[in-house]
């Protein structure tokens, strides 16, 4: 692990060194237990100074015990968790240089968002002036773009204002690491996009560490620089947007992160990094393995995977379609999604296989109806062999 680390007790003095050097939080074989349920299970990670990370994964997977051992709402059963390279083991939640934004925003009803913004400074010993705190609430709003909100009440607000507000109460403290859980949740589609774009402009002007936890794995991909995918209290996978989309390294991480096509069957050869899979149906794909998955040998059970954007679909004689496997099928769906054409292809041997048809092919050779016979193919290039487990 890089950067010097000290088990010694949290305080601001002793951080100031350590953190120059450290990462913003680590855990070492961290293991947090509830009776016989092990939530999380000897995780040892590192988040860098700066970074938007992302925990995300199904409901039980760890996620959300993950980011509580950063708060301090939850203590390891074993292992440790620094924050700039000291020991916050057993240092509760107010003592340490972190703020949680949460699902629900937990904002005060009875006070105006001046009241709620500037509550933790005015929690503080000795309390900063009151013009001081005056002056801090309406720098705050004006990182959020809420500035002349300061006298409304919460329930005057919007969704999308009232996220903000949270987020503004939980950056005047000026924390080391802000951590949010699943903070746009409660937000409709249009305005959870929304949140994302300012969410990262946010990340990206105060400068500081944020930690998202999610299950929606759209809002991780398009908000973290790095995310960890987690599963039954370990980690599976980590990695940047577009390695865990391009490179997964099981078929766990590719069904979770993004659509993705399934050919399942046993590894018949490998070639270096080229595997071929006889499937159910006796036919033989081929795709390469990913980057840092397991290798696979002769008689594992494995996937081919094959990204629905990455299929191409056209007439049932397209004998124009550039593929090295082209299988027949028929429209079973179609669904028009503006940029792209969704279609679930019925295949004899196959099963159904999702297809994005983007809306430039679709001006030149026009979309197809459902019940329309149609072709389909990919390259052995675009898929990948990846293991079961």
């Amino acid at each position: 692990m890089s950067g010097q680390r000290t088990d010694r007790p949290f305080s601001e003095s002793s951080a100031d060194s350590a953190r120059a050097d450290a990462p913003d939080i680590e855990f070492v074989e961290a293991t947090k237990r509830f009776g016989e349920v092990v939530a999380v299970d000897r995780v040892s990670l590192s988040i860098e100074k700066g970074a938007f990370f992302s925990f995300l994964g199904p409901s039980g997977c760890g996620k959300t015990t993950s980011l509580r051992l950063i708060a301090g709402f939850e203590q390891p059963s074993e292992g440790a968790v620094y924050i700039g390279g000291i020991s916050v083991v057993g240092v509760p939640p107010h003592k340490r240089p972190v703020n949680m934004v949460f699902q629900h925003y937990a904002l005060f009803p009875h006070m105006t968002v001046s009241d709620n913004i500037g509550y933790g400074l005015r929690q503080r010993a000795p309390k900063p002036p009151r013009a001081e705190i005056a002056a801090r609430v309406d720098e705050t709003l004006e990182m959020v773009r809420l500035s002349g909100y300061g006298k409304r009440r919460i329930w005057e607000l919007s969704g999308g204002e009232q996220q903000r507000v949270a987020l503004a109460r939980a950056l005047i403290n000026q924390p080391t690491v802000l951590l949010l859980d699943e903070p746009l949740a409660a937000l409709d589609r249009k305005l959870r996009r929304e949140m994302q774009i300012e969410l990262q402009t946010l990340q990206r002007d105060v400068g500081i560490t944020f930690v998202l936890v999610t299950h929606d794995q759209e809002e991780a991909l398009s908000m973290s620089d790095r995310i960890c995918i987690m599963r039954d209290g370990g980690i599976v996978q980590t990695g940047s947007p577009r390695d865990l989309y391009d490179e997964p390294i099981n078929r766990y991480v590719a069904d979770f992160v993004g659509k993705t096509n399934f050919f399942t069957g046993e590894v018949v050869e490998t070639d270096g990094s080229k595997v071929s899979v006889r499937t159910g149906s006796g036919a033989v794909l081929k795709g390469r393995k990913a980057t840092g998955a397991r290798p696979l040998a002769p008689g594992n059970h494995a996937s081919i995977a094959v990204r629905p954007e990455l299929i191409v679909v056209g007439p049932a004689q397209a004998s124009s379609i550039e593929a090295d496997v082209t299988v027949a099928g028929q429209v079973k769906n179609r669904i028009f999604l503006g940029e792209h054409t969704e279609y679930l292809i019925a295949t004899e041997g196959f099963g159904d296989v999702l297809v994005l048809s983007p809306k430039i092919v679709e001006s030149r050779q026009g979309s197809f109806s459902p019940g329309e016979a149609v072709t389909i193919g990919w390259k052995n290039e675009t898929a990948l062999a990846l293991e079961d487990s």
